[in-house]
């Protein structure tokens, strides 16, 4: 048996550098025959992580048995060697054109979730421009709504979290700049968005609280005190509660600012 293993890998080798002519195809597949053997041959290498080796193995059976289940599958496999080899554009590229091909694969969620997981490693810090959290939220979100019971479903939701934290971090840095600038709408359109369209996040406390800063410099005091009762209502130990607390209370006093805030919730 094992001499057996050792012919048709030695074999399978010589196809793997052999000109693709038609009749070495020929050839090959009267030789070899099966592409399942042929398959667990190149997953033996994968396994052992020649990647390119198996990589040519793969392309082999693709050519050999284009239409058997191994060679779709070999075509994923492919794909997963340039996504462990961090080519993400190439990875991305052969998974769309599994996608393409084979529109009712049975394994098509996965192929989603990895083009996700591609754009997701690819995320930038969040100062800097965010061209993949974008990317990445879009894919994660396509992976929910066409296979919402798969069991990629779970781990996309919560990585949109963890996306959304990305996004919500950049409007933050860049609300934080306009602040101390003194760029006052600016920096509360910033504030607005975090807590308007990622209000999962962690940081909706704080984006409250500078909203509460920019309305008490601005002299929107009605405003101020509104936000800060917002803020108090959902996250009431939070730090940043005590801060706007402390801040909008200068304004009337402890007394009068309790009083607006209960009367805020009783309409």
């Amino acid at each position: 048996m094992i001499k057996k293993i050792i012919c048709l890998i030695l074999l399978f080798l010589c196809m793997s550098c052999s000109n693709n002519t038609n009749s070495n195809i020929d050839k090959n597949k009267n030789l070899l025959g099966d592409p399942e053997t042929l398959y667990k041959l190149a997953k033996i290498n994968f396994d052992a992580q020649r990647f390119e080796l198996a990589e040519k193995q793969f392309k082999e059976i693709s050519k050999l048995f284009p239409l058997s289940n191994e060679a779709i599958q070999s075509e994923i496999m492919i794909a997963f060697i340039d996504y462990i080899q961090m080519d993400y554009d190439n990875a991305i590229l052969n998974y769309r054109k599994i996608i393409n091909k084979y529109p009712s694969h049975k394994d098509l969620d996965y192929v989603y979730y990895m083009i996700a997981i591609c754009n997701y490693e690819q995320l930038q810090n969040e100062a800097l421009d965010g061209y993949y959290n974008d990317l990445a939220l879009s894919s994660f979100d396509q992976v929910i709504k066409r296979f919402p019971k798969s069991k990629y479903a779970k781990d996309s939701r919560q990585k949109i979290i963890l996306v959304q934290s990305n996004i919500a971090a950049k409007h933050m840095e860049i609300g934080r700049f306009y602040l101390n600038n003194k760029k006052y709408i600016a920096a509360l359109n910033r504030f607005k968005v975090v807590v308007e369209e990622f209000s999962i996040t962690k940081f909706t406390p704080e984006a409250l609280h500078r909203m509460v800063e920019i309305y008490y410099e601005m002299g929107m005091y009605e405003d101020s005190y509104n936000t800060a009762a917002l803020l108090g209502y959902n996250y009431p130990k939070s730090k940043w509660y005590k801060y706007s607390y402390n801040l909008v209370k200068k304004i009337d006093g402890e007394e009068t600012l309790s009083e607006k805030i209960r009367n805020f919730f009783d309409g």
